[in-house]
């Protein structure tokens, strides 16, 4: 190794070493100042998962209010992270971060309640097309069942792509008799007090889940898989796809609301 790669590694060494100090004296000694620095530390995952929020967000949303929110998020997180359990802070911080973040979204109400009902519309729609054809319908069939034109299917589309985050957020928590979304973090912290029903729930979900994203469309699957397993945003996707940002918006809002639709249905 050369003398530049070992001081680099010893470097990642001394950083480590001072960070697992720091979560000893916030643990056992409630310091302040350990606690600030570990925020400080982690704030950086704070406007990356606002990134990631906003991607699917109205403009007139502020990044900065996101920030904002994402702050209370890893403070909650590193108030509750148990440093002593096999998991990385990292994964359980942006679970909470996001969790804030769309709560406090919820709280604002932001989405109109009509958008809201036409999403609940659009939803039956699939569920009533699927179970007639058993196959995904088209764009056609839908608008016709909707009674609307494919344009305003499009725009349809294009303003639920705003509401999207709580969608999928929900899609994450069907296992819960909750209206809040659960995140990693909130099915780990307590072992002890796990239900194995509740597990055997989540389970048979994720299976369920797995199949309806099988039986997406290939352009939808694309668009999930590079978005929430590649971490590529829309702008990025569209280049791949070669199609506009606004057409990858409105192919991951169906994807949304066809898992959406199959994961309520699978419940009744």
């Amino acid at each position: 190794m050369s003398v530049a790669g070992s001081y680099v590694k010893e470097l990642k060494h001394t950083e480590i070493a001072e960070i697992d100090r720091l979560w000893q004296e916030l643990k056992t000694e409630d310091n302040q100042d350990a606690r600030d620095k570990l925020i400080l530390h982690f704030s950086p995952l704070v406007k990356y998962v606002a990134g990631r929020v906003s991607a699917n967000l109205p403009q007139n949303v502020e990044s900065g209010d996101l920030v904002s929110y994402g702050i209370f998020g890893l403070i909650d997180a590193i108030n509750k992270f148990d440093p002593s359990r096999a998991i990385k802070f990292e994964t359980y911080a942006m679970s909470r971060i996001k969790g804030a973040i769309i709560d406090e979204l919820r709280a604002l109400d932001w989405v109109p309640r009509s958008v809201r009902h036409r999403s609940k519309e659009l939803e039956n729609a699939y569920i009533v097309l699927e179970n007639k054809f058993k196959r995904v319908p088209t764009d056609e069939e839908v608008a016709e069942v909707m009674n609307m034109t494919i344009k305003e299917l499009h725009n349809l589309l294009t303003q639920l792509s705003y509401t999207s985050v709580v969608a999928l957020e929900e899609l994450w928590s069907v296992g819960s008799d909750k209206e809040d979304t659960v995140s990693l973090i909130d099915t780990v912290e307590d072992t002890n007090c796990t239900d194995p029903s509740e597990i055997f729930e989540h389970e048979e979900m994720k299976e369920i889940l797995a199949e309806a994203i099988d039986r997406l469309p290939d352009r939808e699957k694309t668009v999930i898989a590079l978005y929430y397993y590649e971490g590529l945003t829309l702008r990025e996707i569209g280049e791949v796809l070669g199609v506009t940002e606004s057409r990858v918006s409105q192919l991951h809002t169906k994807a949304v609301i066809r898992l959406k639709a199959k994961l309520r249905q699978a419940k009744t």
